[in-house]
C-alpha cells in the first residue's frame, strides 16, 4: 500500500519504508487515561490516549517532540493496538482517543475492525487533514479535537515543513464541524467537535483570524482556546518562541472571543503555560 493519507501524499510504501511523517508500520509512544483534556473529554476517568509517532506537519514548537521526530516509541501489530482499544476500556476509560492518528488510519480502521470498543472515539489532530482520509476517519469517529494552528501562511512556513497547512486545515475543520453534538445530562460528550487553538507569542493577530473563522461555524461548535505555550522543540534559530505568551496578547484574543459571540467556550488561564501538561514518555 502507497499512503496517501495525509495531504503531503509521499506515496510511500509504509510496511517498509518510513513516509513523509517519519514512521512505517504502526508505531506508538504511550497510552494511559490522560486527565488533561478539555473537561467533556477527559470527563470523570480520563480519555483513553493513545499517542501516535511520527509526523508530516512538524511544528518546531511541538510539545510533543519526541514523538513527532519518532525519537521514541514501540513497533506494535494492527492485532496489538485493537487490544489496547480493549484494555483501555477495561481501565474506565471515558472514550479511545487517538492522538495524531492521520498516517495510521488504515491501520486504525482494521484494527476496529477487529474490536470496535462501546465507548466514544476522539479523533485528535493537528488539522493537516484531506477531505478523502476524513471520510475514512467518518465511519468510526464520533468526536473530533482538532487544532488549528494557523491561518497565516507565513507562520505556517515558518513553523512547519507545510506552508500550504490552512488550506487543507479550514476545510477539514468545516468537515468536522459537521459532527452532531451529543452531550449526556451530566455533561460528558458522546459526539461532537472542539476546535483547539494554541495562542503563540507575536501571532496575537492570526488568532484573532481563527477567532473569526470558528465564529463561522456551526454553533453546536466547541472553541477550546490554549494559552499554555510554553518553549520547546527546535526553537533555537526562532528567538520569538523562546518567551511565553504575554498577558497583553492573551488578552487580546479574548477581547475577540467576545467580539465574535462565541458561546461553547472553553478557556485556559495564563498558569497553565508549564510543562505539567507533557505526558512523559513512558510505557
Amino acid at each position: 500500500m502507497f499512503c496517501t493519507q495525509c495531504p503531503v501524499k509521499c506515496g510511500a510504501d509504509r510496511k517498509v519504508n518510513n513516509g513523509a511523517c517519519g514512521v512505517k508500520g504502526v508505531r506508538i509512544a504511550k497510552y494511559y487515561l490522560h486527565p488533561f483534556e478539555e473537561p467533556p473529554v477527559s470527563f470523570k476517568n480520563g480519555s483513553g490516549c493513545i499517542f501516535f509517532c511520527g509526523c508530516s506537519l512538524k511544528c518546531a514548537f511541538c510539545q510533543n517532540f519526541e514523538l513527532s521526530r519518532n525519537t521514541r516509541g514501540k513497533d506494535i501489530s494492527v492485532k496489538e493496538l485493537a487490544e489496547i482499544f480493549r484494555r483501555l476500556e477495561d481501565m474506565g476509560a471515558e472514550n479511545i482517543n487517538l492522538v495524531n492518528p492521520t498516517h495510521y488510519l488504515s491501520d486504525i480502521a482494521e484494527a476496529f475492525a477487529i474490536y470496535r470498543p462501546r465507548i466514544p472515539i476522539v479523533y485528535n489532530t493537528h488539522g493537516y487533514e484531506s477531505i478523502e482520509s476524513l471520510k475514512t476517519a467518518d465511519t468510526f469517529v464520533n468526536i473530533y479535537l482538532p487544532d488549528l494552528k494557523f491561518i497565516d501562511p507565513l507562520l505556517a512556513k515558518r513553523y512547519t515543513f507545510r506552508p500550504d497547512y490552512a488550506e487543507y486545515a479550514l476545510p477539514a475543520i468545516r468537515f468536522m464541524a459537521q459532527k452532531s453534538l451529543v452531550m449526556r445530562d451530566d455533561g460528558k460528550m458522546l459526539s461532537g467537535c472542539i476546535v483547539r487553538h494554541l495562542i503563540l507569542p507575536l501571532a496575537a493577530y492570526d488568532s484573532v483570524n481563527i477567532v473569526k473563522f470558528i465564529s463561522t461555524l456551526p454553533h453546536s461548535v466547541y472553541f477550546s482556546l490554549m494559552s499554555q505555550y510554553t518553549p520547546f522543540g527546535a526553537i533555537s534559530n526562532l528567538k520569538e518562541l523562546q518567551r511565553k505568551i504575554t498577558k497583553r496578547e492573551y488578552e487580546k484574543v479574548l477581547s475577540a472571543v467576545e467580539e465574535y459571540g462565541l458561546k461553547r467556550v472553553f478557556l485556559q488561564n495564563l498558569e497553565s503555560a508549564t510543562e505539567d501538561f507533557i505526558p512523559k514518555w513512558d510505557f
